[in-house]
């Protein structure tokens, strides 16, 4: 195979298809929503969107990368989860678009990238009868390519881990509840395997949160990602690379960009409202994710320590019941031992003609082990060994 690659029109049945070459396979969504899935080699991506192999190694699926939200000079490296996609001022590559996890994502593109073009040529159409104001009016409302594209890839990781979440919620409670109401090996082995599903959640969302809120707290990083600004803002002619026939859809939608993008070149670079507004979203959502991730993790603890407390009870019990056997051992231990020296064969005679003394031995003996069984007992109650 060429360097080149070569080029599979996108089926809409894709994802009922048995998955190909899933490492080498790309989608590519241009402006208009149209995609493309491409198998090529990564030095044709890297050729086509100018980045370097360590960024590209980020979205290799056989290896673990944390997520991660990269802006570059042409493109934003985007691998949020199984999401692994390169975004530039015009397009869209998606790795691995039959994955059943991003053929979501990939329907949701289309959607969305289709909606935006039906608008403008609407707006086209009525250019004709209401005027060029409300043209510009549209222009100026829309966002950058770039900016709609990561959207829908952070709108879909969120819904993604907050439908985990709900899942996770709905079989852990019943079972933290079940538990606590009937302490068995099975709910046992049960609720573990949840708390290790959690923790392996937790980690994944937290992961994402750490990122958005990196970008927020960065305005450099965050300037990184106006693809549309420094495109607009360069002073060389736009060129794109031949994969995909030229169209005038696709150039009367980049020139639009560059002119929705220029009044923001002609101000301040550093503006980074629109993105923080749209990065503020979804971190508040994720956020919102591992608060119920956390509020769970509580709700096990508390389990535990409810757990420990009962199983504590009745080791408790357990030491009291050893206590009053123990107790009751000694009383009888001495009980057994005047009846051993009674039983003892040795010949004596202080026993002739006081046979009424036997009755009055058995009735002094039991009495006095049972004063030592209820003093020894009035004692451990005295010091709280056992409950009053």
């Amino acid at each position: 195979m060429g360097r080149d690659g070569y080029i599979v029109p996108a089926d809409p049945q894709a994802g009922q298809k048995k998955k190909a070459a899933s490492s080498r396979s790309w989608i590519l969504m241009d402006a208009t929503g149209e995609g493309t899935v491409l198998d090529v080699d990564k030095y044709a991506i890297m050729h086509r969107v100018q980045i370097h192999a360590r960024d590209l190694r980020i979205l290799d699926p056989l290896l673990s990368y944390p997520s991660t939200i990269l802006g570059r000079e042409k493109a934003i490296v985007l691998n949020l989860e199984h999401i692994k996609a390169i975004i530039t001022a015009n397009e869209v590559l998606l790795r691995d678009p039959l994955d059943e996890n991003v053929i979501p994502v990939v329907q949701e593109l289309q959607r969305r990238l289709s909606t935006v073009n039906d608008d403008h040529k609407d707006q086209v159409n009525g250019k004709e009868l209401s005027g060029q104001h409300d043209v510009e009016t549209g222009e100026e409302d829309e966002s950058p390519f770039e900016f709609r594209a990561l959207e829908v890839a952070l709108e879909a990781i969120c819904s993604f881990l907050a439908a985990r979440t709900t899942e996770l919620e709905t079989a852990a409670y019943p079972a933290l509840d079940e538990l606590t109401s009937k302490i068995s090996s099975r709910n046992l082995d049960r609720v573990r395997k949840l708390k290790s599903a959690m923790t392996r959640l937790t980690a994944r969302v937290q992961k994402v949160r750490d990122e958005l809120e990196q970008l927020l707290d960065d305005d450099d990083d965050m300037a990184d990602l106006y693809l549309s600004r420094k495109l607009a803002g360069s002073s060389s002619p736009i060129s794109v690379s031949g994969w995909v026939p030229a169209s005038p859809t696709i150039g009367s939608k980049i020139s639009r960009a560059s002119r929705a993008s220029m009044a923001t070149i002609r101000g301040d670079e550093n503006d980074v409202e629109e993105l923080e507004m749209l990065l503020e979203a979804y971190f508040m959502q994720v956020d919102g994710t591992l608060n119920k991730l956390t509020t769970l993790r509580e709700y096990i603890d508390d389990t535990e320590d409810y757990i420990n407390i009962q199983l504590d009870n009745h080791r408790n019990q357990l030491i009291q019941l050893e206590l009053f056997l123990s107790s009751g051992t000694v009383c009888l231990s001495i009980y057994s031992l005047v009846a051993a020296i009674f039983g003892m064969n040795i010949p004596y005679t202080w026993t002739d003609n006081h046979s009424y003394m036997f009755k009055w031995v058995v009735i002094f003996s039991g009495t006095f082990c049972a004063m030592i069984f209820a003093f020894i007992m009035s004692y451990a109650r005295y010091k709280g060994l056992v409950g009053s």
